[in-house]
């Protein structure tokens, strides 16, 4: 085969030549080509070499389907391997490689693997690998990876940037061709909002490729005024380059559409890929049709392709395939593409039709062999000539190209992604698209209808009839028309074949590995697809899917329905993981989240950490400190002896009310909140199902039917989500509702023996002990009654403290002014780092501890769990014989025995002289620090019967570091055990 451009036809601008390279030779091509019909208007049939077999392989098809010209695009950041030729536009210095070859694409070591075919079957991998059992981490697998695959991703970063988007509207239309734009006509008419989505870079579906006329206009005449109309409507969308890649719950779509990827030069402002959420109150699926394959001996030698892309290189892009092609076909459509090839000067060797009666009206010069089969192409890099059975006789016919018309699938894979099957039909020989789709039309050639006036009726008709189910009043824009009659005879495979005669392309399948995957038991659709690897490649089995069905039916004696087919899911077609990621990348992979006090950490120098999506303010480096730690034993001193304040608004926060928010919380909580005043709050336990501590914090009761909870920062929005589950799907009758409330306030520690008499000076209230109690909770006013706040005395580092909560907006002007009031009796600020040492120091826990494997004895707990109430989440299961062992590890804290001596968070418990073996592990180190307190390291321990060895010499081991450190269990409380300072 030795393609080659025509001098005259098709859609491109010969005006504009534009230049590009395959494996490192230049060529050009014209404005408007595809990389596969500029490589063939070059010559150049040879694009890919298959997977298995590395036998040479051209492109098949001209569309999204393609399985074999696969290339690699671009290089550096911007390298695109498993690129489809037959779909990426031509642009200035476009770089394409071909890929799974070595050393090269003309000359590949690894086709001597088709020399190995009789032993690299279907399942041969099943029977290969498995002995000796030695070999297979050190040959097996090694040699499976490198082989694995076809392209090679790029390890550079990519460049460039993508966006995601929301789309509404009435009526998506998925497909710009023929019952695509009719549809969408009729929908713009009757003003409706309407999307219009198509692959390819212009629309028009197969009116691109149609030469004919259509009630005697011309086609392309016909989608110029499509087009031309729909571009007017400013209720219309145009979604060129745009794949509808999946259809999910409640009417959304997803759609990846290319904005830059068929420019030379990339415009930084720009996205290069755009996906797209769009919200359709209803969709037409106007996908069109995908011509099968005929499977026969030596079907992919380079310039076999099927009769649609032979005909679309011709009338579309101006190159023949070659120019003396043969034409093999059970489906009366090839006889249109003999009639163009006829027309363009070319010679057509001769027309192969299976059936008695094809071809009665063809009236052109090429012969027409009836009853007749191709059985094997002829060939090596390119077709050379095809032998031909003719009424059970042999003959040799010389061509350079052979055209393929197995018969139409319709393209309904979305149809099918809500789990719905696709239906045989006898009739169409082909898949449907389920009944009863709700929210979805399948128009046109997915409809399996034939001919493009009766798409174009069908796609106006059913957009007016979906229409009208929501309230718009829209006559078609096209009248009724006939359906084209021809339908194809299935043909699954021509018997008789020397060669090798292949179903799946790219994964190099053929009809002997589905007869042997029937033979030894894997004729299930669905076993055959994984034992023979049909369907599993790029392409996902658009081409292959349906002839696989059909030997497997023949096989097994059965109809395709019987077969069924595999699960349709998304993508249609592959979607870049740039596409999904957007801009969720770099420091932007996800949101951050500052507090409403970020601005005041920020001023005071603070050291931010990221927690979670939060960044929170570590610690507050001063002039003369070197170390993180220098900062943190002062900011903690200096809490202790003075005073502190802390940004505690990562916390969660959620409000709760309804005349039934004390019960729920009876339910939510192991403790008792039902009878807890107005003005006080109260630490509460969460525990799950299974008894296990799920979240710990406060909660306080402002009003006799509103509650303010607190919860851990990391299990803000798991809490909340807890609370919606417990409350609509436990115990709907109650009278509660949930609001999370985190961003709305600022709130802040101010703690340290000081801290009544700096905050007197902000609050308009009496903070003495009697009126301001410890776990009182109130509404304050700030600065004369200007602002409104909230008040709590809570404390978190075992000291005098508050922690006071006012709108977001004023958080860091308290701030200030709180440091400020505080400066003569020497405030300073303090982070996160400071509050984890003075919270170890008291024995506070925190989610180190909460690690879901304790129960609230374990944490000394035990007496917060309500005997009285009927029931809580988790009671049921804390009586568990393994959650009630008194062997269970339970917390205590841990000191060196010398105070030189640290040790670190995550340190195991050994008993004095055992060995130092997982079998004599006692427990571990949750939390450590150094207690600028106590001069010496300190920390807390899930210790086997902990408590009850308080006072026992210990190992403290870290196997990762080699470190043995001799320590006592103690008290977990370190610091002032009888809470003087707290109720100071």
């Amino acid at each position: 085969m030795t393609p080659f451009r025509l001098p005259a036809g098709g859609r491109i601008d010969r005006a504009r030549k534009i230049g590009f390279s395959f494996d490192g030779r230049a060529y050009y091509g014209h404005a408007g080509d595809t990389l596969a019909s500029a490589l063939l208007a070059n010559g150049v049939s040879l694009m890919a070499r298959s997977f298995k077999y590395h036998r040479p392989r051209g492109a098949v098809t001209a569309g999204a389907s393609e399985p074999n010209a696969l290339v690699t695009i671009g290089t550096g950041g911007r390298t695109e391997p498993n690129t489809r030729a037959t779909v990426a536009e031509l642009y200035e210095g476009l770089d394409a490689i071909s890929q799974n070859r070595w050393p090269s694409l003309s000359f590949d070591i690894g086709s001597v693997n088709s020399l190995l075919s009789p032993v690299l079957g279907a399942g041969f991998y099943y029977k290969t690998f498995m002995w000796p059992a030695a070999f297979w981490e050190k040959v097996y697998e090694p040699l499976i990876r490198k082989a694995a695959g076809l392209g090679r991703a790029t390890y550079e970063a990519d460049p460039d940037t993508y966006e995601k988007c929301w789309a509404h509207c009435d009526l998506l239309v998925i497909g710009g061709g023929a019952a695509g734009l009719s549809a969408a006509v009729t929908a713009a008419r009757a003003r409706a909002r309407v999307i219009v989505a198509d692959e390819q870079a212009e629309m028009g579906g197969w009116l691109l490729s149609e030469s004919g006329v259509i009630d005697g206009v011309p086609a392309a005449t016909v989608l110029a005024g499509l087009l031309s109309e729909l571009e007017g409507y400013p209720n219309v969308t145009l979604l060129p380059r745009s794949t509808v890649f999946g259809w999910y719950d409640d009417g959304v779509f997803g759609a990846v559409e290319r904005v830059q990827k068929h420019v030379p030069r990339i415009d930084a402002n720009r996205p290069v890929e755009r996906l797209w959420r769009i919200a359709a109150r209803h969709a037409i699926l106007a996908t069109g049709v995908e011509e099968r394959p005929l499977v026969f001996g030596g079907n992919d030698i380079p310039g076999v392709m099927t009769a649609s892309a032979m005909r679309t290189w011709l009338t579309r892009y101006g190159v023949a395939a070659g120019k003396n092609p043969a034409i093999f076909a059970n489906d009366d459509s090839a006889y249109a593409l003999a009639a163009d090839l006829e027309a363009a000067g070319l010679t057509v060797a001769a027309i192969v039709d299976p059936r008695a009666d094809g071809g009665r009206d063809w009236a052109g010069r090429a012969e027409v062999l009836r009853n007749a089969v191709v059985t094997d192409a002829h060939g090596g890099k390119a077709v050379e000539a095809i032998s031909v059975r003719v009424n059970g006789a042999q003959r040799k016919i010389a061509a350079d190209a052979l055209a393929m018309a197995g018969g139409f699938s319709p393209v309904i894979h979305l149809s099918c992604h809500r789990g719905a099957k696709p239906v045989w039909s006898e009739e169409k020989a082909a898949f449907l698209a389920p009944s009863g789709l709700d929210g979805l039309t399948v128009a046109g050639g997915a409809a399996a209808l034939r001919g493009v006036a009766a798409a174009l009726a069908d796609g106006a008709a059913k957009a007016a009839d979906a229409l009208a189910s929501f309230g718009f009043a829209a006559m078609p824009a096209f009248a009724a028309a006939a359906e084209e009659g021809g339908a194809a005879k299935p043909l699954w495979s021509v018997p008789g074949a020397k060669g090798k005669a292949f179903v799946d392309y790219q994964n190099d399948v053929h009809t002997k590995d589905l007869g042997l995957a029937v033979r030894e038991g894997y004729g299930h659709v669905e076993l055959a697809k994984r034992y023979t690897t049909n369907g599993m490649a790029t392409d996902q089995g658009k081409l292959s899917n349906v002839n696989a069905i059909g030997i497997l039916a023949e096989a097994r004696g059965v109809s395709p329905a019987e077969v069924g087919t595999t699960t349709f899911r998304p993508f249609y077609t592959p979607v870049s993981f740039g596409a999904l990621a957007g801009t969720s990348r770099g420091k932007h992979f996800q949101p951050v989240r500052q507090s409403p006090l970020h601005g005041w950490a920020k001023k005071n120098g603070a050291t931010f950490v990221e927690t979670g999506l939060w960044y929170r303010s570590a610690w507050f480096p001063r002039a003369g400190e070197t170390t993180w730690r220098e900062s943190v034993d002062r900011e903690v001193t200096t809490t202790r002896s003075a005073a502190g304040l802390c940004d505690v608004s990562t916390l969660g926060k959620i409000e709760i009310t309804g005349r039934d928010a004390a019960t729920f919380l009876d339910r939510v909580y192991c403790n008792n909140f039902a009878k807890l005043p107005v003005g006080k709050a109260r630490y509460g336990l969460m525990l799950r199902e299974d008894g296990f501590i799920y979240d710990d914090g406060t909660t306080s009761r402002l009003d006799e039917n509103r509650y303010f909870m607190t919860t851990t920062t990391a299990y803000a929005a798991g809490v909340m989500a807890h609370l919606e589950f417990c409350a609509q799907a436990l115990w709907p009758e109650l009278d509660v509702r949930f609001a999370s409330v985190t961003d709305e306030w600022a709130q802040m520690a101010i703690a340290g023996p000081k801290s009544r008499e700096i905050l007197s000076a902000i609050v308009d209230a009496d903070l003495s002990d009697a009126a301001m109690p410890f776990l009182g909770a109130r509404t304050v006013t700030l600065a004369g009654g200007a602002i409104e706040g909230r008040l709590f005395r809570i404390s978190f580092s075992g000291e005098l403290a508050y922690e006071l909560a006012v709108p977001a907006g004023y958080g860091e002007a308290v701030a200030d002014a709180i440091m400020e009031a505080g400066r003569p009796h020497g405030i300073c600020a303090y982070g996160v780092e400071a509050l984890a040492v003075m919270r170890i120091e008291k024995g506070h826990v925190t989610h180190n501890e909460i690690n879901g494997t304790v129960v609230p004895a374990d944490l000394g707990f035990g007496r917060m769990v309500s005997a009285t109430k009927a029931d809580f989440i988790g009671k049921a299961m804390l009586s568990r014989a393994g959650l009630t062992d008194p062997d269970r590890p339970r917390l205590v804290g841990v000191k060196p025995l010398d105070p030189k001596d640290g040790f670190r968070t995550g340190s195991h418990i050994l008993a004095d002289g055992a060995e130092a073996t997982l079998e004599n592990d006692e427990g571990y180190v949750s939390s450590s620090c150094y207690s600028p307190s106590l001069g010496h390291t300190i920390g807390l321990a899930l210790v086997k019967r902990g408590p009850e060895r308080i006072g026992e010499r210990v190992q403290i081991w870290n196997s990762v570091r080699g470190e043995f450190t001799m320590g006592v269990l103690t008290s977990p409380v370190f610091i002032d055990p009888d809470n003087a300072r707290l109720h100071g």
